[in-house]
């Protein structure tokens, strides 16, 4: 006899086809132990049946043979779905459901997960159940100490491969899938608590569904979700968390590239390792890692400009009014990175329209001018043409604004969004003015451009930037001749009764500069090679050789604070300036005077110094501080 046949029964009892099955032992099983009818099943087909469920039973290690006997009930299942019943056959069906596919031998995966995909296939049955039971295999089991076993991470890519290939197989057959699988997937999505080798797992192989056809179906959503853990994540690092450098030293000479790496717990190219435990961090320094390691394979494979489409109106919706995010936006500057002619010009001149539409509210048209400034004076891939091309337009905007405001024709003022569009702008030209200068072309029409007229205006934005931007700026601006000479008295002077009041000037505005230094320890090599810091920055006056090192390296990382913006506050663009610098101040992360570092008592007003590293978790993080709550 054949070795199903031993293992079966008789072949009275079996179906035709290579992989034969007991026809009777899929029909409808009503034990009734009472009964005298007829129709009741044999006891011996109910016996082989009981036998065959406990095949399936995954929770004893198995032997060779019966290994083999496991492989031939799945594939002789296959053959069979459209007979499996979830009234007779419950437990048969919880088996099935309930297997992690981690443990699963080569031959038992590919049979097991072809019997999934047929299973799903069958009309409004176990689609749902089907589709749940392959994403409950995103995580392995037995996780522990936030590291997957050994054993798990040698397989893990060929696992989350056949699972992804399940899903679009099924999703190629069942047109309502990619539907459910989305709702699946959203209440499947790892929480801020969870253990962090778990959520790396998931959101890897999350994120191998966007590809081809699937992509198409659910990448948007796919990637949301992905963007919202990193922002969760992200927002739950407060600024209590970073931990200040001295605040006697300038900001820029806390830049991490320039520690020197005999100082403690410096890592790889002497950057700082920031970390030390913070549970939030170490999450989202994973999880930027998966994230751009995705965006890699995209660019790899030709798919890096729509998926940078849905990138950006994602950004839109869920970054850009959140002026808590430190690091999460960063996926935005390595997208841009990977294709700087495309999607890096694309971003810069996103980022400048959303500025420039006087439709947008005032908090999303300041967070934009922020963008742009802080991305032009980072992002090395962006020539000089672009910035000078960006600024004009900014710059043509301020002068309109100037102009209005003379004639008293501007309807409803927002004088914050035109100090935030200036210190954008003499920030941008911190970084880039030598560069520039470096091309006739370009020196001649920035010389064009109306700066004297703007910084001179009656609503003196000199007095109300950051004092260390404002500094640097006219310094380069002297040295590259671009004003007139009485232009400089003047805005020195603006700048000395400035510097001698509190910090930060008359009635100045938070502003906030979202691309500062890295903090992230692990995924700071994807965004390094591309980062401009201070000390790679050629100024107009380089050749000097008396300069302050303190005075120079005062405007890395414009000062920070732990103010947040609440996204359920509705902001009036009709309102009045006093409502409107609330609101503003609520988007701002500049420091509040009950941060500050060194300015006690003696009313010492040395200013706030740049994040070094990242604290240790001493508790779990609040939920509630993403609403800016104390």
């Amino acid at each position: 006899p054949s070795y199903e046949e031993k293992t079966w029964g008789s072949g009275a009892l079996w179906s035709s086809g290579p992989l034969d099955i007991p026809c009777s032992l899929l029909l409808p099983i009503e034990v009734n132990l009472g009964s005298q009818d007829p129709l009741l099943v044999d006891p011996y087909d109910m016996d082989q049946y009981n036998k065959m469920v406990s095949t399936l039973d995954t929770s004893k290690k198995k032997t060779p043979d019966e290994e083999a006997l496991y492989v031939t009930t799945l594939k002789a299942l296959s053959e069979a779905v459209s007979k499996i019943d979830i009234t007779y056959h419950h437990l048969l069906l919880n088996n099935i459901f309930t297997i992690r596919i981690w443990y699963l031998q080569r031959d038992t995966l590919d049979a097991f997960l072809d019997l999934i995909t047929r299973l799903a296939a069958v009309a409004d049955q176990y689609l749902r159940e089907c589709l749940q039971m392959l994403v409950n295999n995103f995580t392995p089991p037995l996780v522990q100490r936030n590291e997957l076993p050994r054993w798990a991470v040698s397989r893990k890519k060929d696992i989350f491969f056949h699972l992804c290939e399940s899903l679009k197989t099924i999703s190629d057959t069942v047109p309502l899938a990619p539907r459910i699988l989305r709702d699946i997937i959203d209440r499947s999505m790892p929480k801020l608590f969870d253990n962090k080798a778990k959520m790396v797992s998931f959101v890897e192989c999350m994120l191998g569904l966007d590809t081809d056809r699937m992509g198409d179906l659910i990448g948007a959503t796919l990637l949301a979700k992905v963007v919202d853990l990193l922002t969760e994540l992200d927002v739950n690092i407060t600024w209590e968390d970073i931990i200040q450098g001295e605040h006697n030293k300038g900001i820029f000479e806390m830049e991490l590239e320039d520690l020197n790496e005999d100082e403690d717990g410096l890592g790889q190219a002497g950057t700082k390792v920031l970390f030390g435990g913070n549970a939030c961090a170490e999450k989202l320094d994973s999880l930027m890692v998966v994230v751009c390691e995705h965006l890699k394979s995209c660019a790899e494979r030709g798919y890096l400009d729509k998926e940078f489409d849905i990138l950006k109106a994602i950004f839109r919706a869920s970054v850009l009014r959140v002026h808590r995010s430190k690091f999460c936006q960063f996926i935005m500057f390595y997208a841009c990175s990977l294709d700087p002619k495309i999607c890096g010009l694309e971003f810069a001149f996103f980022l400048t329209e959303i500025f420039l539409n006087k439709e947008e509210d005032p908090i999303s048209r300041m967070s934009a001018v922020s963008y742009v400034g802080s991305y032009l004076s980072r992002a090395r891939f962006i020539s000089a043409d672009t910035v000078l091309a960006i600024l004009k337009k900014i710059v043509d905007w301020c002068d309109e604004y100037c102009v209005l405001q003379n004639r008293g024709t501007t309807a409803n003022p927002n004088h914050q969004i035109f100090y935030g569009a200036c210190q954008a702008v003499m920030y941008v030209l911190c970084f880039r003015l030598r560069s520039i200068m470096d091309y006739p072309n370009l020196k001649a029409q920035l010389f064009q451009l109306s700066f004297g007229f703007i910084l001179n205006h009656r609503l003196e934005p000199l007095k109300v930037c950051l004092p260390s931007i404002v500094n640097e700026f006219l310094r380069q601006a002297k040295d590259a001749g671009l004003f007139a000479a009485s232009m400089y008295s003047a805005a020195e002077d603006a700048i000395e009764s400035d510097l001698s009041r509190a910090f930060g000037g008359i009635n100045r505005l938070d502003t906030f500069f979202p691309f500062d230094p890295y903090l992230l320890k692990e995924s700071d090599r994807y965004i390094r090679p591309n980062f401009e810091f201070w000390s790679m920055v050629k100024t107009t006056y380089s050749n000097d050789k008396d300069d302050d090192d303190d005075e120079l390296l005062d405007l890395d990382a414009p000062e920070m604070n732990v103010g947040s913006l609440d996204d359920h506050v509705e902001i009036d663009i009709n309102s009045d300036d006093d409502e409107l610098e609330y609101s503003m101040n609520k988007m701002s992360i500049t420091p509040h005077h009950s941060f500050y570092h060194g300015m006690a008592a003696d009313g010492g007003d040395a200013g706030l110094s740049m994040p070094a590293r990242i604290r240790p978790s001493a508790s779990p993080p609040s939920r509630w501080a993403m609403s800016g709550s104390p």
